[in-house]
């Protein structure tokens, strides 16, 4: 626990989290989870370090950061892909990635769980948005959070001015009932334009907290997200 503490003495974690039922979390993965990674979201919940950077989480308000959502097979067959046809270079073998995190800048952070039978000794690796950088850290996600928020590493993948501010934690809001809608698209098809953002970011979109969503981002969720 001693990376957990570090990790709270640098980002005070929020009094009321969301508790988890991990034998279930396990079962519809299929696979067992590290348990510093279990202990971080039991102590933090779903949100966002920096405002930067959002670690998925059983409890989190969309799809697209929820650690049992559609984003680790989706980005698994995307970087398949992209190795396949030689679009960008995956320096890992994309059937071991299993993503765990996503940043405002579209970068994904992936567990590479090799091997498989010992979560605990996963490693992390972050890839550019939509680009030819990877990088790798030997350790766990928790000592990966400390070592970044600390400035003991720097991602080249992440912004400079990422700890401008010092490191922070934002928990996630609650989502609404019933969750809100945006207007209804072109097809009359009402969206929730939290996904939209979320899935937006995830997939290297530029996209702000506020305001109109750009129909080009519209027309390219309801295309990866048929009715």
């Amino acid at each position: 626990m001693t990376g957990l503490n570090d990790l709270t003495r640098l980002c005070p974690p929020p009094a009321d989290v969301p508790a988890v039922d991990w034998p279930a979390v396990e079962t519809a993965l299929g696979m067992r989870l590290p348990d510093d990674y279990k202990h971080l979201a039991a102590t933090y919940g779903p949100g966002a370090f920096c405002d930067f950077l959002r670690i998925y989480h059983p409890h989190a308000p969309t799809p697209w950061v929820n650690l049992t959502g559609p984003m680790p097979a989706t980005l698994r067959a995307q970087l398949t892909q992209d190795r396949d046809q030689d679009t960008f270079p995956v320096p890992h073998d994309p059937q071991t990635l299993f993503a765990i995190g996503v940043t405002d800048n579209g970068n994904h952070l992936f567990w590479i769980t090799t091997p498989q039978t010992d979560p605990d000794t996963w490693r992390l690796t972050v890839n550019e948005a939509r680009g030819h950088t990877w990088y790798t850290f030997d350790g766990t996600l928790t000592e990966f959070l400390t070592a970044t928020l600390s400035r003991q590493v720097q991602v080249p993948v992440f912004p400079d001015g990422l700890l401008d501010a010092g490191p922070s934690f934002t928990p996630s809001p609650a989502p609404a009932s019933p969750a809100p809608a945006a207007p209804p698209s072109s097809g009359g098809r009402r969206i929730d334009s939290q996904a939209v953002r979320a899935w937006a970011r995830a997939n290297g979109y530029d996209l702000p907290d506020r305001g109109r969503i750009p129909a080009p981002i519209l027309q390219a969720w309801e295309e990866a997200h048929p009715a």
